[in-house]
C-alpha cells in the first residue's frame, strides 16, 4: 500500500472511531452491582471497605454515592479531599461520624475515598 493510501486509511479509521456513541449511563442496579463487586487491591483497605464502607456505598437505597459511580462522585471530588475528610470525620447526612470505621486512619480514609470515587481527589 502506498504511503498516501495508508495515511488516508488511517484518517478514515480515526474519523470513524471518533463517531462512536458514548456508552449509555448505567442503571442504578448496574451501578450497585459494580459497587458490590469492587474491592481495593490492598488487603487492609479491602477489609476496611468490606466492614465499613460497603454497607452503604454498594447499596443504592442508602443514598450514599456508590463506589465506582464516577458521575455521583465527580462533584464531591471537585470539593477536594479536605472537604470530603471533614464529611467522613464529622459525619454527613445519614453517614455517621467516621463512617463506622473505628480502625481507619486519616490515610485509610483518603485511600478509601479515592478508591470509591474512582478518580483523582485533591
Amino acid at each position: 500500500m502506498t504511503p498516501i493510501r495508508t495515511l488516508a486509511l488511517g484518517a478514515i479509521l480515526a474519523a470513524l472511531s471518533a463517531c462512536q456513541a458514548p456508552a449509555p449511563p448505567k442503571s442504578p442496579a448496574e451501578l450497585a452491582a459494580q459497587a458490590a463487586a469492587m474491592t481495593p487491591a490492598d488487603p487492609r483497605l479491602a477489609d476496611l471497605y468490606a466492614h465499613a464502607c460497603k454497607a452503604c456505598h454498594a447499596v443504592a437505597a442508602s443514598g450514599a454515592p456508590l463506589a465506582g459511580d464516577r458521575a455521583a462522585w465527580a462533584p464531591r471530588a471537585q470539593k477536594g479531599m479536605a472537604a470530603l475528610m471533614g464529611s467522613v470525620v464529622s459525619g454527613y447526612k445519614g453517614m455517621p461520624a467516621g463512617g463506622q470505621c473505628f480502625s481507619c486512619t486519616g490515610q485509610d480514609y483518603q485511600a478509601l475515598i479515592r478508591f470509591m470515587a474512582d478518580q483523582p481527589v485533591n
